[in-house]
């Protein structure tokens, strides 16, 4: 559990109302559901009516819901709309995800528009960011201080990115960026492990993606959102990147085995590997894009989080054992 101490010297904001972009996401719904068991009137912004009513049936379903929770239809590549969602709030969570071959085109010009919309109400800005611009490790755990040189096109436009917000720091808009490793949970679908817990739970034939032998850091979705927002609930955050790590490392072999656990199977569990990746490319253009980022299935950067829990106490962190069981548990109904 996060620490709920003030920490050292720390200022506390009030945070009444929040809005969240890509609220129907895997983040964006950690998000919306941690604000929501937090008391923060929250305003969920997306762009499908139908995920954004899946959605607000779950909440509902969980006890959140009524006059805590407003619902958004709207694109958040239009100042305009963005703004008058986020009019009145506090804070504004950029969570969407924007697939990898819009990436170049997009990642900029949404930046732009969560800039001007925060401009224009007042409001602080909390991005949720990748480890991608990191580029290969340099440290054995990455800190904040790691130098910010990536290899790869998706570093660089992450990076890019992030000198935007960086930018409008400069000039009186507040943000804080938080880098996190790679998500699981049963609402995460857009990552690389439900692709191996998919399979699993509906006991099909399951691939993993990279060698099953390297020890990797994943971290727990509901951990992520919790640990996000009760940071971006002080002053201090603001204007400052943070790493929040997962519960530590974890091999394939390792996750697969708890998968079968959790679902009472044996399944052997196939490799994706590069070749393949490379193959799969010549047909479908996201599978080029994985390709490129494949290096961090065999040399991963893991996180250090000794600055944020000096800072803002400690990161919860579900264990392995407990997050993955929840996953099958969820994704098999």
């Amino acid at each position: 559990m996060v620490s709920t101490a003030k920490g050292p010297s720390n200022t506390i904001l009030s945070m009444k109302k929040a809005v969240v972009l890509g609220a129907t996401g895997g983040m964006g719904s950690a998000l919306v559901e941690r604000l929501l068991h937090d008391g923060v009137y929250t305003v969920a912004f997306a762009r499908s009516a139908e995920k954004l009513a899946i959605l607000q049936e779950r909440m509902k379903k969980l006890g959140y819901a009524g006059e805590q929770l407003e619902i958004v239809q709207g694109d958040a590549f239009q100042v305009q709309e963005v703004t008058q969602a986020a009019t009145g709030t506090d804070v504004i969570y950029q969570s969407i995800n924007v697939p990898y071959v819009e990436w170049k085109e997009k990642l900029i010009p949404q930046a732009q528009t969560v800039i001007e919309a925060a401009r224009a109400v007042h409001a602080r800005i909390v991005v949720i960011d990748n480890i991608y611009a990191y580029g290969r490790r340099q440290q054995e755990q990455v800190d904040e201080q790691h130098p910010k040189q990536p290899h790869t096109r998706k570093g660089s436009y992450r990076l890019a990115m992030e000198q935007l917000y960086l930018k409008a720091q400069k000039e009186g808009v507040q943000s804080v960026i938080f880098h996190l490793p790679d998500f699981y949970g049963p609402q995460a679908s857009n990552t690389i492990l439900h692709v191996t817990f998919g399979g699993i739970a509906a006991n099909k034939a399951s691939r993993f993606v990279g060698s099953q032998k390297v020890s990797r850091e994943y971290i727990y979705m509901p951990d992520a959102a919790q640990a996000v927002v009760h940071a971006a609930g002080f002053e201090e955050a603001y204007n400052r990147q943070w790493n929040i790590p997962g519960a530590g490392v974890i091999t394939g072999e390792e996750i697969i085995r708890i998968a079968n656990e959790a679902r009472g199977t044996a399944r052997k569990v196939g490799t994706i590997s590069l070749t393949m990746i490379r193959i799969l490319g010549l047909f479908m253009p996201g599978m080029r894009e994985v390709a490129e980022m494949y290096y961090l299935t065999q040399e991963p950067l893991i996180l250090s989080g000794k600055a944020y829990e000096q800072q803002f106490g400690l990161i919860p962190a579900t264990p392995y054992r407990v997050g993955i069981r929840d996953t099958i548990k969820e994704l098999s109904k």
